[in-house]
């Protein structure tokens, strides 16, 4: 089921963490602090949505290293459910795809519920004080790439990196829902 992404609550700050990554080391959201912002997005390994753009993930994310952007994924998927979004799995989806950024665990869904995170992808784009200032879509490709697509996740990470505040005008990010345990 395809899940769009409220609107960017702008300053809202971001939750702290601590999950375990790929590589090992666990991550807190200190660790993943960008000198001048911060992009925390989730996302999964077996998303159609995630699967078709995660390219492009990449790119933007080792684009936006040199401006003071770090960037971290997150899974929270239910794994009893969805077995191909293992921690097993995330190691090498990570590594297929060449992650420059940590890929963390969420087991507990906690922090996903924290963040309000609703599908996959959805970007959470801080400024240096994690303060939210985007909270849109990657680009207008859906399943399928839109050949020229402006780079909205991008450019406005690039606009808060010299800036410190996000576009006024967001459109949602959309995917698949995030797949939550029963209660």
């Amino acid at each position: 089921m395809a899940v769009e992404t409220p609107i960017c609550d702008f300053g809202w700050k971001a939750p702290a963490f601590e999950l375990p990554g790929t590589d090992g080391k666990t991550y807190t959201l200190e660790d993943c602090r960008g000198e001048n912002g911060t992009l925390v997005m989730f996302i999964c390994n077996h998303c159609p949505y995630v699967r078709s753009v995660i390219d492009r993930i990449v790119r933007d994310a080792k684009e936006l290293a040199p401006l003071g952007i770090k960037t971290v994924a997150i899974s929270a998927n239910d794994v009893e459910q969805y077995p191909q979004d293992s921690f097993e799995n995330m190691k090498i989806f990570a590594e297929e795809n060449n992650f420059p950024f940590p890929y963390l665990y969420d087991e507990t869904q906690e922090v996903a519920k924290a963040y309000g995170a609703v599908c996959t992808p959805d970007f959470f784009g801080f400024d240096r004080d994690l303060g939210l200032q985007y909270r849109g879509r990657l680009d207008a490709s859906r399943k399928e790439p839109v050949p020229g697509a402006k780079r909205e996740l991008f450019e406005a990470m690039k606009q808060i990196a010299e800036t410190q505040k996000g576009p006024k005008e967001q459109i949602p990010s959309m995917g698949c829902s995030i797949k939550w345990k029963a209660a």
